[in-house]
């Protein structure tokens, strides 16, 4: 099913001129974060039209005494891949909006959320905007989904680290991703094989968790 997933994507990427070898294929994009409030206080994106990328994070020390969700995980710095088929759909978002070359801000009295900045790069253009509140809705919706996908890898180095230190913490942690991979919370899955394959294969750890990452990993390959 995953190779048929894959052709299905590279044939979609070729069709489109995304592929390798095509017009774009040297063309960059990158999301940049900032937000001193929250951890991580600041991260960064980067993706290639074939969906490979680097993923750096910065994460804020927590105050003393305040009681943790989850595991911290520390800064992160690791080359990532996400599918052909999501990484098309951000450097399409990026041509449509003119390489972000153009106000991104809504200027409207929202809530502080976070400094986002779009940056693209090419053989076609260049451009970048920054915003905490998007007034166009597709930038929003895909400054929303590249949350979603830091969520999911943050929930992976949290996962190898529950593997190392804490395997019972597991549980409550491979539910919570369930849920966040249901509610559209953890997206682009299949960033995490790596880890969730050690734990469906892993007879040391509870069957509730191996019956998790299995079920992740069908979804990942959807």
């Amino acid at each position: 099913m995953r190779k048929a997933w894959a052709a299905l994507a590279a044939a979609a990427l070729m069709a489109s001129g995304w592929g390798q070898g095509g017009p774009a294929a040297s063309a960059v994009f990158q999301a940049d974060f900032s937000n001193p409030g929250i951890s991580p206080s600041q991260w960064t994106l980067t993706l290639h039209p074939d969906g490979s990328g680097h993923f750096h994070s910065v994460m804020k020390p927590d105050p003393a005494g305040v009681k943790q969700q989850h595991m911290v995980v520390p800064d992160q710095d690791e080359n990532i891949q996400v599918s052909p088929a999501y990484a098309q759909h951000v450097f399409q978002v990026a041509e449509r909006h003119h390489f972000f070359n153009q106000q991104c801000e809504s200027h409207l009295n929202v809530a502080f959320q976070g400094w986002k900045t779009f940056s693209y790069s090419g053989p076609d253009g260049k451009g970048s905007c920054k915003f905490n509140y998007s007034k166009n809705r597709e930038i929003q919706a895909l400054e929303n989904s590249l949350e979603a996908v830091v969520q999911t890898l943050l929930e992976g180095a949290r996962l190898e680290m529950l593997l190392e230190h804490d395997r019972l913490g597991l549980d409550r942690e491979m539910r919570y991703l369930t849920n966040a991979v249901k509610e559209g919370r953890a997206q682009q899955i299949g960033a995490i094989r790596s880890i969730l394959e050690r734990l469906a294969n892993d007879p040391e750890v509870l069957d509730r968790v191996r019956k998790g990452a299995t079920d992740l990993l069908a979804r990942a390959d959807r």
